[in-house]
């Protein structure tokens, strides 16, 4: 119980830190919103296992890099295919599968395809292949591939 509390206190605080308001109403939805937080993920029922924790924030870390990376270098070549709609562009779909072992890894993986300019998953079957819309087909399945195994192996250390 007491660590719920706890819970419960950072969490608002976190909220008043981030709107920057400390009238009563923020503060009502700050506790209303951590208490819905922590009914959701239910922490008693997780164990936590410190040891791969460093781990998980190494690859936490590396994830958001190579989502950064993968943001600019699709964003500099839709640039290009924009500014010079000359170049010899194929789209299509792709099947891509997630090979993660969760759910919320899955979802991740899809989201962070998403991010990328130029590509889109448009949906995720009950296997967790996600079928995804490229602007170029010709050499999308292998640097997709690629940056998959690379997402796969960071989010299954991070969500063990």
């Amino acid at each position: 119980m007491v660590s719920y509390v706890r819970a419960i206190v950072l969490l608002t605080l976190t909220y008043l830190a981030l709107t920057s308001n400390l009238q009563l109403s923020s503060i009502v939805m700050g506790v209303l919103l951590a208490v819905g937080v922590l009914a959701l993920l239910r922490p008693e029922r997780r164990s936590t296992n410190w040891a791969a924790a460093g781990t998980a924030v190494i690859a936490l870390a590396r994830y958001i890099f190579v989502l950064a990376r993968d943001m600019i270098i699709s964003g500099v070549l839709v640039a290009r295919i924009v500014l010079d709609p000359k170049l010899p562009i194929q789209p299509g779909i792709v099947a891509i599968p997630s090979g993660c072992q969760s759910e919320l890894g899955t979802a991740l993986s899809a989201h962070a395809i998403t991010l990328a300019p130029g590509e889109m998953v448009v949906e995720i079957d009950e296997d967790g292949v996600m079928y995804t819309h490229v602007l170029d087909v010709t050499h999308a399945e292998t640097a997709v591939a690629e940056a998959q195994e690379l997402r796969v192996a960071l989010l299954n250390k991070i969500f063990p």
